[in-house]
């Protein structure tokens, strides 16, 4: 199946590790010119040097999230190396670890990291991709909303208001070509995770990742495909939704959880 990514410009925040990294691994393979964002100068360099190595084709970007003006700084290192954005993947988010004792103010910064972040990046890129005819704009979510544990609420209140956020968006942007989707995977086996679970397995004597995996889903994590997906795996499902073939969905929560939440 031919996806119409070949010569796209794609921006995925956050992209300098993790899914992120996996997501913009999976641009390259398609042929889509691929801006990497890390916060610091050269964070996310040896994710860029992954791509090329790979025959594809990528630029580090860098800069603030948290602020109109860096927004603007990382949409314009991305367009002066390739041009305007047709798909941006709002990838970066992070748990605040909150809990129900800190006051309200604590929890600003999930609301801050999990959403404002992608307003401000989809914001700068709109008015190019409507001027265009085309664009995808995707939010990364997160199944864990629909059965949030008492821990960290500020980010499980703020990743549970993206579906909200993208049908608005999406409502916003009827019949200008750009379409809004959430992407919302489970348990993610990226490299932080693979070693939580290792460490943890390790104290019942249980090693190997195949093992390591089957212990995990069977105790804590089950899932109904009894596999925990890479973030490469993930990273094919926001390609697919960022496709030509994908342009009829909008407005849509992609839960890729292997049917977690009913496991």
């Amino acid at each position: 199946m031919e996806l119409g990514l070949k010569g796209k410009v794609v921006l995925i925040s956050g992209s300098y590790r993790g899914t992120g990294a996996g997501t913009a691994k999976v641009f390259g393979e398609e042929g889509a010119l691929v801006g990497v964002h890390g916060h610091e100068l050269g964070q996310a360099d040896e994710v860029v040097a992954g791509i090329t190595a790979n025959k594809g084709t990528a630029v580090a970007v860098h800069g603030d999230l948290g602020t109109p003006q860096g927004a603007d700084d990382i949409v314009s290192q991305i367009e002066a190396a390739y041009g305007p954005v047709d798909v941006l993947v709002n990838n970066h988010g992070a748990p605040g670890r909150t809990d129900w004792a800190q006051p309200a103010e604590v929890w600003k910064e999930g609301w801050e990291t999990n959403v404002l972040t992608g307003i401000r990046l989809t914001q700068r890129v709109l008015p190019s991709m409507r001027e265009r005819g085309w664009g995808r704009i995707i939010f990364l979510g997160t199944v864990g909303t629909e059965r949030p544990s008492e821990h960290n609420p500020d980010y499980y209140g703020s990743k549970g208001s993206l579906p909200v956020v993208v049908r608005s968006l999406a409502k916003e942007l009827r019949g200008s070509g750009v379409t809004a989707n959430l992407v919302s995977p489970g348990m993610i086996a990226t490299s932080e995770v693979r070693d939580m679970l290792q460490r943890r397995a390790a104290r019942h004597n249980i090693h190997g990742w195949d093992e390591v995996q089957r212990w995990a889903l069977e105790n804590s994590m089950p899932n109904l495909t009894g596999r925990i997906p890479d973030p490469e795996d993930i990273g094919r499902y926001v390609v697919f939704v960022a496709s030509d073939v994908a342009w009829h969905l909008t407005g849509i929560d992609f839960k890729a959880d292997g049917g977690a939440i009913d496991a």
